[in-house]
């Protein structure tokens, strides 16, 4: 992967990835639902055109999700934006996010919370996310792993974030949510359907709450070298 001169105007972008741009799909998130300023103000700020590849990046302020390689995608605006505010919304310290992939969400949960880490199963996508989010100054920490089984040597923590389908809940996941945590996840809910479920742990009781429809690749186990 290439990243363009580590200067001001490739960070703003060009054309259909300049401010302008931006500014219309933080406008279009807004009347879509999405209330909380800071992550408005921040998608309004970071660049997504560079966790695309560049013959996309004139696209990836869109309503739609891009592919990034391995059967993955960079997930539409608006989901990214409903997740990362449900995430911050108890102003956590400390989030997993399971599914790394081009890194853009690990971004923002950066920017919005003291300590972020982030498990990617596949190799390249991890190094892509990993040079973007360097180059980009987020202080993420990253590793390859079976995002199945979390980060048990960081837990708990107070939000877990998983970016990919599960037909159900593992428990690793909801064993490393501290009380009061809360875990964002899309789950399988039959006949193709994909629900937004948001999961909150008090003691050893856990509160489910379906939220809105929402489409994403499968949740799979084991890493790719």
């Amino acid at each position: 992967m290439h990243l363009p001169e580590c200067d001001s105007l490739s960070r703003r972008g060009r054309g259909m990835t300049s401010q302008r741009t931006r500014d219309r799909m933080v406008k279009r998130l807004a009347r879509q639902g999405i209330g909380d300023a800071r992550v408005l103000e921040l998608m309004a700020r970071e660049p997504r055109h560079l966790f695309v590849d560049e013959a996309l990046a004139q696209r990836a302020y869109e309503d739609s999700s891009l592919p990034i390689g391995f059967g993955q995608t960079l997930s539409r605006p608006l989901t990214v934006a409903r997740m990362t505010e449900l995430a911050v919304q108890a102003e956590p310290r400390r989030v997993l996010e399971l599914g790394s992939g081009s890194g853009y969400q690990t971004l923002l949960l950066s920017r919005l919370v003291a300590e972020v880490y982030s498990v990617e199963r596949i190799a390249a996508l991890h190094r892509r996310a990993a040079q973007r989010l360097a180059w980009l100054e987020a202080p993420a920490r990253l590793k390859v792993a079976d995002g199945t089984l979390g980060w048990a040597g960081a837990a708990p923590f107070d939000a877990i974030v998983l970016t990919a389908c599960a037909r159900t809940l593992p428990q690793a996941l909801l064993e490393q949510l501290s009380d009061g945590g809360v875990l964002i996840a899309p789950v399988a809910t039959g006949d193709g359907a994909q629900s937004l479920i948001q999961v909150r742990r008090t003691g050893r009781l856990f509160e489910q709450r379906r939220l809105e429809s929402v489409r994403f690749v499968p949740l799979l186990e084991g890493v790719v070298e």
